[in-house]
């Protein structure tokens, strides 16, 4: 990079101190209407730009890699994963690309728990319910939930997310049970007194609750197929904080709709902003707009691993969070 300032296109509108502190540091254009960039504006933004700093909702393919200008050299993800962008590509053509692990795991797990706890208890049912004005009173028989003590959550991912959802789950009496690509650590295993299963499928059948905490990547990409979504018991409820793909939405929206499965707790959707018609007209499946991250503190601490990252590269250190590691 030069002594000057490197020009930093930044695709969403971030926090206002990320964005008064990346002006300082950087000649840094912003997106003041938070409007999604179309294909062609990014095309412009990566000709043009020595780092982009993309969000989730933007996807960086190896098209959109292939026009990048030469002076592009690091893409700066607004994010803790990175499916959004095309990796390989990426690397092709020399462009390191970092990320924001780490800051959001917390924040992900409470929301999972939340919903964990919502979903089978019926609390956006109650909540609908007394807003329209049609609640007439306590009854024995008002919106029945589900205890979740001592029932079994399956979870499927056991990473930093998937790990900190089980350390809540066991204070409210849940048995850990999870699905990931290796055991975790014994002591991790002994302190959840959590069980492993090697198959997927036979976990599934067995659970009341199953929470989804896996990254998307092309093995991941309906991981919960329709034949597997199908082995879930009918008394059961799904929760997803993950990404959309990771579910084959559409045969969910069939199970919820033939009261196949309980219910369903969903953050995250497989064509974003769109959600299946049947999942919203759903009473027993609550929706959230993908709001597991969205903390301040969360925003700000990615925002801060941003510019630590771009600072990194721009003086010639490698960035902490690099998820491809490119020499110059």
């Amino acid at each position: 990079m030069s002594s000057t300032k490197p020009v930093v296109i930044v695709t969403r509108k971030l926090p206002e101190a990320t964005e008064a502190r990346m002006q300082e540091l950087f000649d840094t254009r912003l997106n003041d209407d938070d409007a999604p960039m179309s294909n062609a504006d990014l095309v412009a933004a990566m000709q043009s730009a020595d780092v982009l700093v993309p969000t989730v909702t933007d996807y960086i393919s190896a098209d959109l890699i292939a026009q990048a200008g030469e002076r592009l050299k690091l893409i700066a993800n607004y994010g803790n994963g990175v499916d959004n962008i095309d990796l390989p590509a990426a690397r092709e053509r020399g462009i390191s690309v970092t990320n924001t692990p780490g800051v959001l795991t917390e924040d992900t797990a409470d929301m999972t728990m939340a919903l964990l706890l919502a979903v089978p208890r019926r609390i956006s049912e109650g909540a609908r319910l007394l807003h329209s004005g049609d609640w007439k009173g306590w009854s024995p028989t008002l919106l029945p939930g589900r205890r979740i003590w001592g029932k079994q959550l399956g979870i499927v991912g056991m990473g930093r997310i998937g790990t900190a959802l089980a350390r809540r789950a066991r204070g409210f009496g849940l048995e850990i049970h999870y699905h990931n690509r290796r055991p975790v650590h014994p002591d991790v295993e002994d302190e959840l007194e959590a069980t492993y299963w090697e198959s997927l499928d036979q976990m599934l059948s067995r659970m009341d609750i199953i929470s989804v905490n896996c990254p998307r990547t092309p093995a991941t990409f309906h991981l919960l197929s329709r034949r597997r979504l199908e082995l879930i018991q009918p008394h059961a409820y799904l929760v997803n904080t993950s990404r959309g793909e990771v579910i084959d939405e559409r045969a969910l929206g069939d199970l919820i709709d033939a009261g196949k499965i309980a219910g369903a707790g969903l953050d995250v959707f497989e064509h974003e902003p769109a959600v299946d018609p049947r999942l919203l007209a759903s009473d027993n499946v609550l929706l959230l707009p993908h709001l597991s991250s969205a903390t301040v503190e969360g925003r700000h601490e990615m925002g801060e691993k941003v510019i630590v990252n771009i600072r990194a590269f721009v003086d010639g250190h490698k960035p902490p969070d690099r998820v491809l590691e490119t020499m110059f």
